[in-house]
C-alpha cells in the first residue's frame, strides 16, 4: 500500500469511527428518558413494594416471594429494553457488513476508483438509516412499558 493510500484509509478510518460514536450518543439521547424512567419510577416503586414485603408476621421465603414479585416490572422494563438495542445493534452490524463486503469485493476486483470513499459512503447511509429508526424503537419500548 502507498503512503498516499494508507494516509487516505486513515482519514477515513477516522471519519468512519466519528460517525459510529454519533449513532452511540442518538442512541444515548433517545434512550435517556427512558433509562431515567426504569431508574427512578420503577426503581422507586420496585423498593417501596419490597419494603412492604418485611413484616415479622411472614416467613423468610414469603418475603422473598413478595420483593421477587415487588422485582418484576424493572426486570421486565430492563429486558425489554436490552432486547430492542440488541436488535437495532444485530440490525447495524448487518448495514455495515454489507457495506464492508462491498470494500472486500472491490479490493479483490482491484477496483481502485475511490474505493475509500464508497465504503465511507455506504456506512454514513447504513448509520443514518438505523439512526432514524431510534425514535420508533423508543416509541415501542414505551409502549412496552407503559411510558406515556
Amino acid at each position: 500500500m502507498d503512503h498516499v493510500a494508507a494516509v487516505e484509509e486513515r482519514i477515513v478510518s477516522d471519519r468512519l469511527r466519528r460517525k459510529l460514536e454519533e449513532v452511540n450518543v442518538a442512541a444515548q439521547d433517545q434512550l435517556s428518558p427512558i433509562q431515567d424512567h426504569v431508574n427512578f419510577t420503577f426503581q422507586q416503586a420496585y423498593f417501596k413494594c419490597a419494603y412492604e414485603c418485611f413484616d415479622r408476621r411472614r416467613g423468610q421465603e414469603e418475603i422473598n416471594s413478595c420483593v421477587e414479585r415487588c422485582s418484576v416490572p424493572v426486570v421486565n422494563a430492563n429486558n425489554i429494553v436490552q432486547n430492542e438495542m440488541a436488535k437495532f445493534q444485530e440490525r447495524m452490524n448487518r448495514s455495515l457488513m454489507v457495506c464492508q463486503d462491498k470494500f472486500e469485493a472491490a479490493k479483490l476486483q482491484q477496483i481502485k476508483t475511490s474505493v475509500m470513499n464508497d465504503l465511507e459512503s455506504c456506512v454514513n447511509q447504513a448509520i443514518d438509516e438505523n439512526i432514524k429508526t431510534l425514535p420508533h424503537i423508543v416509541d415501542r419500548i414505551k409502549a412496552s412499558v407503559s411510558i406515556s
